[in-house]
């Protein structure tokens, strides 16, 4: 009862967030003319050709608290939310943003960053656009080839976990509880938090500085981000 109890309590707090993340890969045009759809059934999305995009995988390093993390970035599974991440690492929009939220209890969940407003609420905002680039939730259910776009697995219908999953040290996309909300804001999971799969768009994973994570507490500052390895494939459209 107490597990249940916490896990409502954390569903609850998580679906305060506002962040974001998300990218489009090149694909045949028929994939690419799919999401287009997808993506334009909300105005207020950046269109799919406008959108950076991870063919491949990435490797980002931030560094926090005099510590390094690397993280895995995954753009064959979530293209959209991988090509959003490292296109803000290589436009050092992460370096000096803090994190603003934390939350270690009742037991060990996210650490959110990624805001420039530094109070939850704030997102990129594209110099050559003026507004700020919203993307589209992104999963990508077990077994499928292309992710399930601007609904939750549940929203879909869909009952297979998704491919990648919110064990400790997934980093997702934090969102407002409209699926296409993400924008810049990031989290990192603390623990394995099975209750959020399908529901949030995960995009890679922590391969050297958990212990980091385990340490990081509000205000504590992304002193730098920097694509380490992969930034090839990034395709800014």
């Amino acid at each position: 009862m107490k597990r249940w109890l916490s896990s409502l309590f954390l569903i609850i707090f998580i679906s305060t967030f506002a962040l974001g993340g998300c990218s489009n890969i090149e694909a045949s045009d028929s994939q690419t003319s799919s999401r287009d759809n997808l993506i334009s059934e909300n105005r207020e999305i950046t269109p799919a050709q406008s959108l950076p995009t991870l063919d491949g995988k990435a490797t980002v390093k931030l560094k926090v608290n005099g510590e390094d993390i690397l993280v895995e970035v995954d753009g064959e599974n979530a293209p959209f939310t991988a090509g959003n991440f490292v296109d803000l690492v290589d436009r050092g929009f992460y370096n000096g943003l803090t994190f603003h939220r934390v939350v270690k209890q009742p037991e060990p969940f996210v650490v959110q960053g990624g805001d420039p407003q530094g109070n939850g609420r704030g997102g990129f905002i594209d110099p050559e656009t003026k507004q700020r680039r919203f993307i589209p939730l992104e999963i990508k259910p077990e077994g499928e080839e292309e992710p399930v776009y601007s609904k939750t697995l549940q929203q879909a219908g869909i009952t297979q976990d998704p491919v990648l999953k919110h064990t400790k040290g997934a980093i997702a996309m934090a969102r407002s509880t409209v699926p296409d909300s993400a924008s810049s804001q990031f989290y990192f999971a603390l623990d394995d938090l099975g209750f959020l799969d399908g529901n949030y768009a995960v995009f890679g994973y922590v391969t050297e500085g958990i212990d980091v994570i385990d340490e990081i507490n509000q205000g504590d500052t992304i002193e730098s981000a920097e694509v380490i390895s992969g930034l090839e494939n990034l395709l800014k459209n």
